[in-house]
């Protein structure tokens, strides 16, 4: 993540550079799409969205206008408004459900900015390094419950997944709890929306249901009504045909997600590990029985998001240049140009220059005389910073043993911008 540091009113930074005040969607480097200046998060495939609202509320204009407003006088004490109105309050709330899943922040774990400092030593380092490769281990090992739980190091985002955590290929982000990315509502669900991804699909299901239904009544009124048969009432009111038949396909689909989801729940298991038999052979560790993973799900509070989208950062960006030879030169290329003499200056006569030492300067600069190879950026160090131990704190909350090792690490190499040609200034 950026970090954050109070906007400069100014609009000028030390050294020349121009600040620029910008919010953390603005520079966010998953595939996700913001709106409303950051207040709802959604999934690259949002479109999908519209094609869901289409399916939920045309059928329902149509049911509310063929079918309940025939029943309106169809019961007595004007009971048949009430066919009308829940109807209505339950395609609302479903659509709700839908617009919460869809908008909210799943769990995503914010990105690092530098990677962990490296523990392995590569035993097969690079033909030409001349220093020891390091290398980052794969997996590391937590204690969840009392049980051993490998965790994964994601090259994306720079971490080690805390516990059950993923990284979504679609919306390029570490998530929570990851259970699957949905396309019908164009979001990753995770632990901070698959309790109203549940409820969406659940009272979806009770929607076609009572759809279904009251067509079927309407079908039945005509009937008895007008003494015809089943097929005959039924041509005389095609809407109800069309309705039957679509609820009866959807409520296959959502109603069967309702039901593997309630399995999911009560075993405590996630979709994704399902699919990939993640406990067919051994012990569920979060497994806790079916009252306490329903607690988990439905009666237990849902974390705060670990991002601020819209928090302020400043983005400084270099605005004083000066024309050198038809070319731009900054001041950092200046200051190291000057370093470049200064230093030919001490080895001249020797025949022979020393590699420019990059500690205590800029970031990531290559060798000047392309005589060696270049240094592999693992192990390098421009300063310790501080690594948040996701993994630490959630399995902590798992009742596991701290063996993470956490603190501080060192950057593998900053980004190489602005290489140096061996060539020095005349």
């Amino acid at each position: 993540m950026y970090g954050v540091h109070p906007p400069n009113n100014s609009g000028e930074a030390d050294g020349g550079a121009t600040a620029e005040v910008i919010r953390t969607y603005q520079t966010w480097k998953g595939s996700n799409i913001f709106f409303l200046g950051g207040r709802f998060i959604f999934g690259p495939d949002i479109r999908s969205i519209f094609l869901s609202l289409f399916l939920i509320i045309a059928p329902a204009i149509v049911f509310c206008v063929f079918v309940a407003r025939k029943l309106l006088d169809k019961f007595n004490h004007h009971l048949g408004i009430l066919v009308m109105v829940i109807a209505i309050v339950f395609t609302i709330y479903v659509v709700t459900l839908l617009l919460v899943t869809s908008g909210r922040d799943p769990g995503i774990i914010p990105r690092n900015t530098h990677p962990p400092e490296p523990e392995i030593i590569d035993q097969n380092p690079e033909v030409g390094s001349q220093t020891p490769q390091l290398r980052l281990p794969r997996f590391k090992e937590v204690m969840v419950n009392g049980f051993t739980v490998k965790v994964k190091y994601c090259d994306t985002c720079m971490l080690y997944r805390p516990p059950r955590c993923s990284h979504c290929s679609i919306c390029d982000n570490c998530v929570q709890r990851f259970d699957h990315h949905c396309p019908w509502v164009g979001q990753c669900i995770g632990l901070r929306n698959y309790r109203f991804f549940f409820m969406f699909v659940s009272s979806a299901t009770l929607l076609c249901i009572y759809v279904f239904a009251f067509c079927w009544v309407y079908v039945i009124k005509i009937k008895n009504s007008e003494e015809k048969s089943i097929w005959g009432a039924l041509i005389k009111t095609p809407a109800s045909i069309a309705l039957i038949i679509y609820t009866f396909i959807c409520v296959w689909f959502v109603g069967g997600l309702t039901v593997f989801h309630l399995y999911l729940i009560s075993t405590n298991q996630s979709t994704y590990e399902n699919f990939r038999y993640r406990y067919d052979q051994t012990v569920n560790p979060y497994n806790r029985g079916i009252i306490e993973n329903f607690k988990d799900v439905f009666w237990r509070s849902i974390p705060p998001s670990k991002n601020n989208f819209r928090a302020v950062l400043v983005r400084e960006s270099e605005s004083r240049t000066r024309s050198s030879g038809g070319g731009f030169v900054n001041s950092n290329a200046e200051k190291t140009l000057s370093d470049i003499e200064m230093r030919e200056r001490k080895d001249n006569g020797s025949g022979q220059v020393n590699q420019y030492n990059e500690t205590g300067h800029g970031e990531g600069r290559s060798d000047l005389r392309g005589s060696h190879p270049r240094r592999s950026s693992w192990g390098r160090r421009s300063g310790n910073w501080e690594l948040q131990s996701d993994v630490a704190s959630v399995a902590s909350g798992l009742g596991d043993s701290n063996r993470i090792v956490g603190g501080s690490s060192g950057s593998l190499g900053g980004s190489r911008g602005g290489q140096l040609t061996g060539q020095s200034r005349q």
